[in-house]
């Protein structure tokens, strides 16, 4: 068995590489960010982040194989989730653009409701799908963390995954906020076009 320090670097490494991928919370994030700045992107990270959190919790804990007989409640979730990510993209697609003027002062006084809100809906969004559980299930039974696992050794595991998909959010959402006042209003209509499009793709790609 690892020592926990060890277990921590590996679970940053572990939400890293879950968090990375570019899914539909990530072009959600990235459209957000581009619209009202940092933490109107960053708070979508925080989400998923956390929801990554409780799904390593319950693998570590040894509850993956619920994942495996809830099949009419993955599906509902399924088309919960993908219906919430239609809306989002109709939404994205459907948006007047933040222009520059208005993007600078969002960034100085950021609207704490969005974020707040778009915080929520990527936890849930995230939520919906609980085969995740299998993913970091099988993740964990990698580092040598089965269940029954030493307590100690699950909460660096798991804290490392919060720590490593928080990372991510934040490099994602700082690097788009550095390139946003660089990006003309006809580009950022253009953006959220195509946002909202890619949103509405992953919506039926879930269910199909």
């Amino acid at each position: 068995m690892m020592d926990d320090a060890e277990l921590l670097l590996r679970g940053i490494l572990l939400g890293l590489a879950v968090a990375a991928p570019v899914g539909p919370i990530g072009v959600l994030c990235i459209q957000r960010c581009l619209a009202g700045g940092f933490w109107a992107g960053f708070s979508g990270g925080i989400g998923t982040a956390v929801a990554d959190a409780v799904y390593a919790a319950l693998a570590a804990a040894g509850f993956a194989a619920l994942a495996g007989v809830t099949g009419p409640v993955q599906d509902w979730l399924r088309w919960g989730g993908a219906a919430l990510i239609a809306w989002l993209g109709w939404r994205a697609m459907t948006a007047r653009p933040a222009t520059q003027g208005a993007a600078a002062q969002a960034a100085v006084t950021p609207a704490m409701a969005p974020p707040l809100r778009l915080l929520v809906v990527t936890f849930l969004l995230t939520m919906s799908n609980p085969t995740t559980i299998l993913s970091f299930a099988a993740l964990f039974a990698a580092l040598g963390l089965a269940a029954g696992a030493p307590l100690h050794a699950s909460v660096a595991a798991v804290a490392g995954v919060f720590a490593g998909s928080l990372l991510w959010w934040a490099i994602l959402s700082g690097t788009v906020s550095l390139l946003r006042q660089r990006i003309s209003d006809e580009s950022r209509h253009w953006i959220n076009r195509i946002a909202g499009f890619a949103l509405i793709a992953f919506a039926v790609a879930l269910i199909v």
